[in-house]
């Protein structure tokens, strides 16, 4: 096997694997699949947790990890599928990070990971054994990189900001129930 044939099987492999996980996750937010709460428990979950309608974010959330996984997989649209997982990990990793770093204390380590395996396959190529070669590169010209990790950057800062302005806001409307409880005990 060539270095150049090595490249290419582990680039496989890492789609593979990388696309197959962010697909099945996405499953369990539009379907209910492995486990998963569908399109309304998962639109409730994001409600909690600030992300709002919460169904179209879970819809959003769900085709971005369903979709982007995928055409990882396949390596199809190889710059655009690893834009739009990585920016629904960007998502996930926002919730996760007031618990800091690592997964089993409930940090964003996981999506993370997920998240920057995604763009590291948007900016290196699916490979020769790709969708993307077998077809001449169509949906993967060296243009289509830089613009769509941008598009998804600014997209996800947008939808990421405004859910940061609400848990904030949120926090502040619970702060102003707990003094009012407590100036209606102890009166003023």
């Amino acid at each position: 096997m060539t270095t150049y044939d090595r490249r290419d099987l582990g680039l496989l492999l890492l789609r593979l694997g990388t696309g197959g996980v962010l697909a099945a996750h996405g499953a369990q937010k539009l379907f209910g699949w492995f486990g998963g709460h569908g399109i309304e428990g998962t639109g409730q979950f994001m409600e909690s947790v600030g992300y709002a309608p919460g169904k179209a974010s879970a819809t959003a959330a769900g085709l971005a990890e369903a979709g982007g996984g995928t055409l990882l997989a396949l390596g199809l649209a190889t710059p655009a599928a690893g834009a739009a997982a990585a920016g629904a990990m960007a998502g996930a990793s926002a919730v996760h990070t007031p618990n800091g770093f690592f997964n089993a204390e409930g940090g964003f380590e996981y999506a993370a990971t997920l998240g920057l395996a995604a763009t590291g396959l948007a900016v290196a190529g699916p490979g020769r054994l790709s969708l993307d070669h077998a077809i001449g590169h169509v949906f993967d010209r060296g243009w289509m990189v830089p613009t769509a990790l941008a598009a998804t950057a600014a997209m996800t800062a947008v939808v990421v900001g405004a859910r940061n302005r609400r848990v904030r806001d949120g926090k502040k409307d619970e702060a102003a129930e707990m003094f009012d409880e407590q100036e209606a005990l102890f009166g003023e």
